[in-house]
Formats: C-alpha cells, structure tokens, sequence
C-alpha cells in the first residue's frame, strides 16, 4: 500500500515533465529573423576596424609558445 503513492506521484511527475518543455525556436517576422543581431567581435572590441583585429589576432598566434612551458627545468639551456 505504501508503494502506490509513491508511484502514483512518479507517473505525475514524468507527465508534467513533457508539459514543462519550452519553445526554443527564434521569432521570425516575413521570413527574416526578428531579433537582436549579434555584432562581430571586431566590431565590438575594435569599432568596426577589421585589420586592427587581424594584426591582433596574428599576434597572439605568434606569442603562443609550448616550447617554454614543456622545457625541463633541471637540464641545461641549449
């Protein structure tokens, strides 16, 4: 006896589960989406200047290095 309420509130609970699914699709107005467009990163951190944030990018590519951090620290530098 003391089973079926506890199975009773399993079958509501997974019942609601399917009721509580939200919509997930963007609006859409005349075929186009209608919502907030999303700025490229360089317009956002370098006002719309694309070889500043080229020269930025190529940068920091150059500045990667594993070579320092996998070097041993009790051998020589050679």
């Amino acid at each position: 006896m003391k089973r079926l309420p506890i199975v009773v509130l399993l079958a509501a609970t997974t019942l609601l589960a399917g009721c509580l699914e939200v919509k997930q699709h963007p609006p859409w107005r005349e075929g186009k989406y209608n919502g907030k467009p999303d700025n490229l990163p360089q317009q956002r951190n370098f006002h719309d200047d694309r070889l500043a944030w080229t020269a930025t990018i190529i940068d920091r590519n150059w500045l990667q290095d594993e070579y320092l951090r996998t070097f041993d620290k009790g051998a020589p530098y050679e």
